[in-house]
């Protein structure tokens, strides 16, 4: 059976280990897209680190959590903002101004709403972290 949303499985795998406190869990298959995400996750010290692993199928990422994340998920669909709009959004998903991040596509890659907000540019909602 195929997944419908594997990036959505994925966050909801990584937030159940950090519910039940382990310190490591698999996903998979591994996307590039989700490769990115995991690497903003883990620069704003959401996850401890990652690792691809190639297993000759879809590939699979073990990541190391750090246990600093309290809920987790995607946004759908992957709504279109401008920078201009980006603060409703932060609103409507973050618990509160400064605390978490939303990652978004752009047209410079994948980077959480504050690096977009810096550059001025916009893109597509893909999850959030809190």
């Amino acid at each position: 059976m195929t997944k419908q949303n594997p990036i959505a499985d994925a966050m909801s795998a990584i937030k159940n280990a950090g519910d039940t406190g382990k310190l490591a869990v698999t996903v998979e298959p591994a996307s590039r897209l989700f490769g990115d995400m995991l690497k903003v996750m883990q620069e704003y010290g959401y996850i401890t680190g990652f690792e691809k692993i190639d297993d000759g199928r879809g590939g699979q990422f073990q990541i190391a959590l750090s246990g600093g994340i309290n809920k987790c998920g995607v946004i759908t669909p992957r709504f279109s903002v401008k920078v201009e709009d980006l603060e409703s959004w932060e609103i409507r998903y973050l618990p509160g101004k400064g605390f978490g991040i939303i990652i978004l596509t752009t047209s410079k890659g994948v980077m959480s709403h504050e690096q977009a907000r810096k550059l001025g540019v916009g893109g597509e909602l893909l999850g959030y972290v809190f």
